[in-house]
């Protein structure tokens, strides 16, 4: 007859936790972050970008709410970080390379061009030790770096054969500004700085041989393959990372169980990010083929060339901020780890 009692006031305890769950879990304090993205929300990025919103509101059960402005919709893309550090924005969604006028550090967050061959392998420096080194560069500007979503290795568009570090000497292209310029000229490229809503009509007038600019199928959707009908694939030389950089404040606030969260809906978005352009640029590579463009896969041979001319370019980029030359280091370490450097 004890047992019997036991056993129901047992029941009807775990049954009023049970019952009481919701409850508990309603009566919450709620959390918000403002977060802004370059992205559109009608892009692929953008549509992934909302993936990760929905994952986070679910998990936490409506107790972190992401409130995310897309397309650059309240500041510029290049001031989000400082937006953020503010706290006109709580959140950043765009990349560490638009901060390289701050530090040169962020370069090699940004785009470690010359560096890994896949988001794999940058997202295991990240979880091997690079988190660590790459914190201390964000902490210092009042920001938590939590974590990285690459799209992968981008792609040249050139009216002429690149099949090897040979084709690039006195190549004219359009370049971005900064270390990019640095690794082309020291293999005998001519780089142009030129805004990326340019390139259309130089390479059409023919004022440049080739350019720069996005991945392989970003880059066949803006129709640069139906001027010039040359192209690498897979990429080599840039592969940016964009990040989600949140005020160190407003993240330190947040209840450890929703930072977990946070993090596990950023190592989903990071793996889908990757996997989805894999898939979009096999399918831009076979039917470019089909139309005529020819794709030039470097030996791996050629791409310790052109990586040991990038990180001889590393060095004097990275002078003068310690935090760079640490990065630096540390990527060094890890790319002759993976036996992709030596």
């Amino acid at each position: 007859m004890k047992a019997v009692i036991k056993i129901s006031v047992i029941a009807a305890c775990v049954a009023t936790v049970i019952g009481s769950a919701p409850a508990i879990a309603q009566d919450a304090e709620k959390f918000t972050l403002r977060i802004q993205t370059h992205y559109a929300p009608e892009s692929v990025s953008g549509k992934l970008a909302g993936e990760f919103i929905d994952d986070i509101q679910v998990m936490s059960n409506g107790q972190l709410e992401i409130e995310m402005f897309y397309s650059s919709s309240v500041v510029k893309s290049v001031e989000t970080f400082d937006a953020a550090a503010t706290g006109i924005l709580d959140g950043d969604m765009t990349g560490g390379a638009y901060q390289t006028g701050k530090d040169p550090a962020f370069q090699f967050v940004g785009d470690i061009m010359g560096g890994y061959d896949t988001p794999y392998q940058q997202h295991a420096w990240f979880f091997n030790g690079g988190e660590e080194v790459a914190q201390k560069l964000y902490n210092k500007y009042g920001m938590e770096l939590i974590g990285w979503w690459i799209y992968g290795q981008e792609s040249l568009a050139s009216s002429k054969p690149i099949a090897g570090p040979d084709d690039l000497k006195n190549w004219k292209f359009r370049s971005p500004p900064g270390l990019e310029t640095k690794i082309f000229e020291n293999l005998g490229a001519k780089p142009v700085v030129m805004d990326f809503t340019e390139i259309f009509t130089a390479l059409e007038t023919k004022l440049i041989d080739g350019a720069d600019a996005s991945g392989l199928s970003n880059n066949q959707s803006l129709g640069l393959y139906d001027l010039v009908k040359h192209a690498n694939y897979p990429g080599f030389h840039s592969m940016p990372s964009d990040h989600l950089a949140i005020n160190k404040s407003k993240w330190d606030s947040l209840p450890e169980h929703l930072q977990r969260i946070v993090k596990v809906a950023m190592q989903k978005l990071a793996f889908q990010t990757a996997i989805t352009f894999e898939i979009k640029n096999a399918e831009a590579a076979a039917q470019l083929t089909a139309e005529g463009v020819t794709l030039y896969d470097w030996s791996q041979e050629d791409r310790k060339a052109f990586r040991a001319a990038a990180q001889a370019a590393w060095g004097d980029f990275a002078e003068g901020s310690e935090e760079a030359v640490a990065l630096v280091e540390s990527h060094k370490a890890f790319l002759k780890q993976l036996g992709i450097s030596d």
